[in-house]
């Protein structure tokens, strides 16, 4: 499978570093001379970087590899350009931030790696140096500006989703072939118009309760994260996820007040803005005096459970961030656990169900066997492998908003992957991944979080689409 990449090639990469490079000026001779390129907060740690042996077992599982078969855009590739920054070698305009925006950061070069290096780490600490120095270009900056406006706030989602409804309904049959023809200077908006779920005004517009009671005796005070994405478009995979934690005995607490928890800015390299949206968010919680948090978006568990390292330079929110993030579990952690008590009854469910590892669910957050676990607790349900389960389906966050052909190309290719395990349904526990899927399986078959199957179970009911 190949694909053209979205931008050109760079410069030469052993060219060195033009005086009028971008970022601040340099004055401490010893600072610039350990940091070279990068600016002296946080840059990628040199022991980080020595840890890679260049060894190639990454290739294989890297998307845009898969994709281009470059060098540069492999994991080993783009460490081998952090370190040449790293020296001053390379500036960071040009090529560098080239091959790092076409990085999906899935992390399953992480998992594939023997020598345990933490590209993880390294490409968090690239991006933000990325977007402090260096300037982008008009169009790519507004359209940045535009996607960080709208969808960490949910109020400003449910009013776009009203202007989403009356296209959707007065959208012309012939819309289709009118975006294939529009230059590829408007092809990001294309993948965005195509991304747009049904629009449900009704479930946008609805609130998840403040507070769902335990049915019988409680086990547990669980908060919950009700998301930007996820409740106004997955409005019912929330609500899915209160009654199931109920059923099973634990009171949920879903705080109105709670806001963005800053994962879709912290994976695009906006720090300071992550920063502000996990302080605010972890006093949320603090105040619920909750004994843990379930997330059921595989982003915003991944980046939540982070909380402590992103906060580490703050004496007065480190210690804070910490014991924040040691509660945060994904919901299937949680519903695996109580699997060995479960007190909800489950009702037959006779289905071939796949499931997709979210990146940042089993790559990230490491998180394989739970949702199985879980999935499999439902009588007549059989489970499906995926094959090439490693390769992201090219959602990534914003990815397939930035980088349409490559995440189309993996789209489809995750697509085929589906339909050749002749499964009657498909699951996966993260918005982004459900959107991305859905628009290559092409109503091929129906798409569901995975506590929305085991919630049709518990109560007896046809599970959605189905």
């Amino acid at each position: 499978m190949t694909s053209t990449p979205t931008t050109g090639p760079g410069p030469d990469f052993t060219s060195q570093r033009g005086e009028n490079a971008p970022g601040p000026e340099r004055t401490d001779a010893l600072a610039a001379a350990t940091t070279g390129s990068f600016d002296e907060h946080h840059p990628p740690a040199r022991e980080l970087l020595d840890d890679c042996v260049h060894c190639g077992f990454c290739l294989p599982t890297c998307p845009t590899y898969a994709l281009w078969g470059e060098e540069m855009d492999s994991p080993r590739g783009r460490i081998y350009l952090m370190e040449m920054a790293e020296k001053g070698e390379i500036p960071l305009e040009g090529a560098f931030t080239t091959h790092m925006d076409r990085c999906l950061g899935c992390m399953a070069c992480v998992t594939a790696c023997p020598s345990g290096v933490q590209y993880d780490r390294l490409l968090e600490a690239t991006r933000p140096q990325i977007e402090r120095n260096v300037p982008r270009g008009r169009a790519d900056r507004l359209f940045r500006e535009a996607i960080f406006t709208l969808f960490p706030y949910r109020r400003r989602l449910r009013a776009a989703t009203l202007g989403g409804a009356l296209y959707q309904k007065l959208r012309p049959k012939g819309m289709d072939k009118l975006l294939a023809r529009l230059p590829e200077r408007f092809e990001r908006l294309v993948a965005m118009e195509s991304l747009l779920p049904p629009v449900s005004v009704r479930d946008a517009f609805s609130r998840t309760p403040v507070v769902t009671p335990a049915a019988g005796a409680r086990r547990g005070r669980v908060g919950m994260l009700v998301g930007c994405v996820q409740d106004v478009f997955f409005h019912q995979v929330n609500l899915a996820t209160t009654r199931v934690l109920a059923a099973e005995g634990y009171e949920v607490i879903a705080p109105r007040e709670q806001g963005c928890c800053g994962a879709l800015g912290l994976h695009a390299g906006r720090e300071e803005e992550s920063i502000t949206r996990a302080k605010e968010l972890i006093a949320v919680f603090e105040r619920a005096e909750v004994d843990e948090i379930a997330v059921n978006v595989a982003g915003c568990g991944s980046s939540m459970k982070e909380y402590g390292e992103l906060l580490a330079d703050d004496p007065q929110w480190s210690e804070r961030g910490k014991r924040f993030s040691e509660k945060v579990r994904d919901i299937s952690e949680v519903l695996a656990d109580a699997l060995a008590e479960s007190r909800a009854p489950r009702h037959p469910v006779e289905a071939k169900v796949v499931y997709h590892d979210a990146c940042h669910l089993g790559h990230a957050q490491k998180i394989r066997t739970q949702p199985r676990d879980v999935l499999r607790s439902i009588p007549g349900v059989t489970l499906a492998e995926l094959p090439e389960a490693e390769i992201c389906c090219g959602s990534a966050g914003i990815y397939n908003m930035l980088q349409p052909q490559a995440a189309g190309d993996l789209g489809r290719r995750k697509a085929d992957n589906i339909r050749g395990t002749g499964a009657d349904l498909l699951v996966t526990a993260n918005p982004g991944c459900l959107l991305q899927i859905r628009k290559y399986l092409e109503g091929d078959l129906p798409m569901l979080h995975p506590v929305q199957l085991l919630d049709a179970s518990i109560r007896g009911v046809r599970p959605p689409g189905m």
